[in-house]
């Protein structure tokens, strides 16, 4: 399941847009919203492709880290679980991440 930043709705891992206010989900999706945050931080170095333990083959096989302009788009294609994807991106982040000054 996919849910819009915009109004919070669920909806289908094959949807593009939100089922109820009609958001473009390639854009407005959560972790559409955290991968474009994530890839905008100047202290993230690279995006990590998170999958749970039990995920489908399609998603074990993007599982691990990326540059931030190589990162797959979630969800994955393909994916067979019967729940729907539920990879997430974590960021990987250059440290020191406080300077002391």
């Amino acid at each position: 399941m996919q849910i819009c930043s915009q109004c919070h709705a669920q909806s289908p891992d094959t949807a593009t847009h939100c089922v109820q206010c009609g958001a473009d989900l390639r854009e407005f999706s959560t972790r559409a919203v955290a991968l474009k945050r994530y890839q905008e931080n100047p202290r993230v170095k690279a995006i990590r492709v998170v999958v749970a333990g039990d995920a489908c083959p399609a998603c074990l096989a993007i599982a691990g880290t990326y540059a931030k302009d190589a990162v797959p788009s979630l969800p994955v294609e393909g994916c067979s679980h019967e729940g729907g994807c539920r990879c997430t991106y974590e960021p990987l982040y250059e440290y020191p991440l406080f300077m002391p000054g």
